[in-house]
């Protein structure tokens, strides 16, 4: 089938830097939009940056419609795959969705670390759409971020079709999560509307990573990515990149 064009400011984006490489994975429902500050304050260290809109989003909802959670660890995998060309170091970002998407890619590969924002195992108000199979589409409200004068490309409505794909990628992740070894970051907001803070605590302690390490947002709702502890996010992860890579070539 063919997709509707693309949302301007929506897009991918890839910025070429050191042999240090960023994967960034947004959201269910979001775009590379939500996650662009974090890509270029990173690009702006020197590092290798990539951030792919994941099938069906940043279009139209009836493109959503057309996906399968297949589809965004294929998307996910091919992405590593591009950083992996160029880079000897991949670390993982992911938020929300693309929390449990970068879970499940580190589950399988050698990724040299993954840092999590609110990660989504979890989101109680989906949970009634489970075996339900109307309506076909579902309001989706405003995004979720404290900050009035930040804004989030999104659908105003979902597939039922998706958040049953939501449901079932969160449900695989949960499992994955024990076979993942690499160093965590995980970032959680104290007051979160979509994901419980409880799936951060999980991914904790279900995770076989020997380093692993739990960081509160305060200031931030659920897209902390584009919310008031974004510079918050940034510190740390570059912090946590740096330590780590330092680790890896000491060894």
């Amino acid at each position: 089938m063919s997709f509707s064009p693309v949302i301007p400011g929506a897009e991918s984006f890839f910025h070429p830097g050191n042999s240090t490489g960023i994967l960034i994975c947004h959201g269910f429902n979001g775009t590379p939009q939500s996650v662009e500050y974090l890509g270029s304050q990173f690009a702006e260290k020197g590092y290798t940056v990539y951030a792919p809109r994941l099938k069906g989003h940043g279009s139209a909802a009836s493109d959503l419609k057309a996906c399968s959670y297949q589809d965004w660890i294929q998307n996910l995998e091919d992405a590593y795959c591009v950083l992996q060309q160029t880079c000897r170091r991949v670390y993982i970002l992911g938020q929300s969705m693309g929390g449990a998407l970068a879970i499940d890619l580190a589950s399988k590969t050698s990724c040299d670390g993954v840092i999590t924002v609110n990660a989504a195992l979890k989101v109680p108000q989906y949970e009634q759409y489970r075996k339900v199979q109307s309506p076909l589409f579902v309001p989706d409200g405003s995004p979720d971020i404290k900050d009035p004068s930040a804004k989030e490309i999104t659908y105003p409505e979902v597939p039922l079709h998706s958040i049953k794909q939501l449901l079932s990628l969160m449900d695989l992740t949960s499992e994955n999560v024990k076979k993942t070894t690499c160093p965590l970051l995980l970032f959680y907001s104290v007051e979160d509307h979509v994901v419980p803070a409880e799936c951060s605590f999980y991914l904790y302690d279900q995770a076989a990573s020997p380093e692993k390490e739990l960081i509160a947002l305060r200031q931030s709702y659920h897209v902390a990515s584009l919310d008031y502890d974004k510079e918050h996010i940034i510190k740390n992860t570059l912090r946590f990149i740096e330590e780590h890579s330092k680790k890896e070539m000491a060894s």
